[in-house]
Parts: C-alpha cells; sequence; structure tokens
C-alpha cells in the first residue's frame, strides 16, 4: 500500500464554473463539495474570496462603546508621543557621545574615565 498524499489542483475555469454555480443559488457549497468532489471544506469558501463576489462569505464587525474608540485613539496618540521621545532621546545620546569622543581625541584624556572626579587642589 502507497503512502503518497494526493494533492489536487483545479484548474481556474473549473473553479469559476463552481463559483459561479454556488454565488447563482444552483448549489450549496456542500451540494458543490459533493457534486464535483472537492475533497477539502474551506476550498470553496477561499475560491469564492479570490474568485466571487465575496457576499456568500461572513463579516466580521467589530461593535464597541463611544468610549472605547476615544480610549484607543488617546492610547495611539501617547504611544505615537512616547517613541517620538524616545527617538528625540537616542538622538541626544548619540551626539553626546560623539562630542565626548571629540573632546577625548583633542585634549588626549579619558572623559568617562575621570568624570566626577575633583580637580587636585594646589597648596599654597
Amino acid at each position: 500500500m502507497s503512502d503518497q498524499k494526493i494533492t489536487y489542483r483545479y484548474s481556474h475555469a473549473f473553479k469559476q464554473k463552481v463559483v459561479s454555480e454556488v454565488e447563482s443559488g444552483k448549489l450549496t457549497r456542500q451540494e458543490a463539495r459533493k457534486v464535483y468532489g472537492i475533497a477539502g471544506g474551506r476550498t470553496i469558501n477561499d475560491w469564492i474570496r479570490l474568485l466571487g463576489k465575496n457576499y456568500l462569505l461572513n463579516k466580521v464587525v467589530r461593535i464597541e462603546m463611544k468610549d472605547e474608540k476615544n480610549r484607543i485613539k488617546e492610547l495611539e496618540r501617547q504611544k505615537r508621543q512616547l517613541e517620538s521621545a524616545l527617538a528625540q532621546e537616542h538622538l541626544k545620546t548619540i551626539t553626546l557621545e560623539a562630542l565626548l569622543d571629540c573632546v577625548e581625541e583633542h585634549y588626549q584624556i579619558d572623559v568617562k574615565k575621570n568624570f566626577g572626579s575633583k580637580p587636585l587642589k594646589k597648596s599654597s
């Protein structure tokens, strides 16, 4: 006995014929599967989505309270503000690090290592 899986490939014209028969009401999706020997349960739905008018497919409608929509918009606005602030701080950090590198190169000292140390007092 062979363990090979059989894959069916349907022509474009065949798919269009099945979709038109389902959309016209001649056949239901289940009847079309039986009449034409279509194995997959979602196959005809996929064909309708690709080739049909889509009015036979279920649509998802989201219903929400008015304040939910406003809250989502407010959170999105806050997110954009935070992303902008983060980007500005990142640019500021890069600029300061470049400035420190220039200072270290010009004065030949390690600014980061000596940062925060107290200057030496001269004795009189």
